[in-house]
């Protein structure tokens, strides 16, 4: 690999490790933080970080503060509003194009796992498992409505907003007591998917978010 290649790549791991920790709740949203205690977090060097910071910064990950230093992104209104606002906006029409495009195999395969949950949660209760493989359904389906569109600067731009709903999840509203809520809401997004009506799909879908954004602005 060429010296070019093997900056990129360090680049990306550093990427990859201050997101992989921001979302593990090592670092918390609106806290300060150094270039060097970056360098202790990722395991990177300090040239990797110095090169990183701006990216993070472009994506709103983190900022600058005179005086003060480097800040995680803090979890406020206007970010809430913001990333659901961008959200509604890519999803309705990924949605709309999933609902016509998608294989009947694929719409089977997300009906079954939301129905197994729902099933499972009927017969056994919550359980700290099942909320996780909850979460990890209800991205899945998010991200497979977005991936479908097939435009890697869609996708990107969705990655990056979906760290920053992942934190106010994990800040504002996370699915834990309200896995089956959620799973109704995605099986009716799901169930008129499977009918091939955009139209409902996406009303479903925009309630859905909308739902969502409204219980974490509330708190």
């Amino acid at each position: 690999m060429d010296e070019t290649g093997e900056q990129i790549t360090l680049r990306e791991k550093a990427y990859e490790s201050f997101t992989r920790h921001l979302l593990a709740r090592d670092v918390r949203p609106g806290q300060f933080i150094s270039q060097r205690q970056l360098v202790g977090l990722t395991g990177l060097t300090l040239g990797a970080i110095r090169e990183l910071i701006p990216r993070l910064e472009a994506e709103g990950l983190i900022k600058t503060v005179p005086q003060r230093g480097l800040q995680i992104a803090h979890i406020d209104i206007n970010l809430i509003r913001e990333a659901f606002q961008f959200r509604i906006l890519l999803e309705r029409e990924a949605v709309a194009l999933f609902t016509h495009s998608a294989s009947d195999e694929a719409v089977q395969h997300l009906l079954k796992l939301h129905r197994d949950i729902a099933a499972e949660l009927q017969e056994k209760g919550a359980s700290a498992e099942l909320e996780q493989r909850a979460q990890a359904t209800d991205w899945g389906m998010h991200n497979a409505f977005v991936d479908a569109m097939g435009n890697s600067i869609i996708s990107n731009a969705y990655r990056v907003n979906s760290i920053k709903m992942r934190l106010i999840n994990q800040e504002r509203f996370r699915i834990d007591g309200r896995v089956g809520p959620v799973m109704g809401e995605h099986l009716a997004v799901l169930e008129a998917i499977e009918k091939r009506n955009a139209e409902e799909a996406v009303q479903n879908l925009t309630a859905h978010i909308n739902n969502a954004r409204d219980r974490s602005l509330a708190i």
